[in-house]
C-alpha cells in the first residue's frame, strides 16, 4: 500500500533524520505546541545571533505535469525567529492530479534544528486541471543549533521540495499496479 509506505518511509526519516529530514522529537520542532509546552519558548528570535540564510528549492517528479516553484529565493533569520515562505505549484495538465511533496533539509547536521510550524509535506495536494495553488511552510531554526560544534560556520540552508504524483486515479482511489501472472 503506497499510504502505509510513504507514511513508514516518512516516520524513519523524522525518527534518524535520514535523508536530511528534519527530527520531530520531543524539544526539536515537529509536533504540535500542545505536544511540547517548551516550543513556544524556542520561537523567541535570539537577537544576538548572526543571522542564517535559508534558501528554497523545488523539483516534481518526470511524471507529474506540474509547474512547481518556490515564490522567494531565500529569506534570513535568526536562531528561534519564526518565517514563513511560499511555493506555487501548478497543474499544467487537462485533468485532476493528486500530488505529494517530500522534503529535506541540507546540510544535513541543519535536519534537527530544522522545525516546521505548517507545512503541505507529505499530504496529498489534489490540483484541479490547469489550477494553480499557493502552499505556505512556516518555519523556525531551534536555537539549540548555537550550542551544537557542528553548526559552527554553517550560514546557510536550504529547503528543498519534490513533488510526486500520487498512486491514484483521477478520482482519489487506491490505483492497484498491475502484476504479471
Amino acid at each position: 500500500n503506497t499510504n502505509l509506505c510513504l507514511s513508514t518511509l516518512k516516520q524513519i526519516c523524522q525518527t534518524t533524520g535520514w535523508g536530511g529530514q528534519p527530527i520531530r522529537a520531543p524539544g526539536h520542532g515537529g509536533g504540535s505546541f500542545e505536544d511540547d509546552p517548551d516550543r513556544a519558548a524556542r520561537i523567541t528570535p535570539v537577537t544576538d545571533a548572526r543571522r542564517i540564510r535559508v534558501t528554497f528549492n523545488a523539483s516534481v517528479s518526470d511524471v507529474l505535469p506540474w509547474k512547481f516553484v518556490p515564490q522567494q529565493r531565500e529569506v534570513r533569520v535568526l536562531p528561534g525567529e519564526t518565517a514563513l515562505a511560499f511555493y506555487t505549484a501548478t497543474n499544467r495538465s487537462d485533468s485532476d492530479i493528486i500530488g505529494v511533496a517530500t522534503y529535506s533539509v541540507t546540510p544535513a547536521q541543519v535536519a534537527p534544528y530544522f522545525s516546521k510550524i505548517q507545512c503541505f509535506c507529505f499530504e496529498e495536494q489534489r490540483l484541479q486541471a490547469r489550477e494553480s495553488v499557493d502552499m505556505p511552510v512556516f518555519f523556525y531554526l531551534d536555537p539549540d543549533l548555537l550550542e551544537d560544534l557542528n553548526m559552527r560556520g554553517i550560514n546557510e540552508v536550504t529547503l528543498n521540495y519534490t513533488f510526486f504524483k500520487a498512486k491514484y486515479d483521477n478520482n482519489g482511489n487506491f490505483k492497484n499496479i498491475p502484476t504479471p501472472p
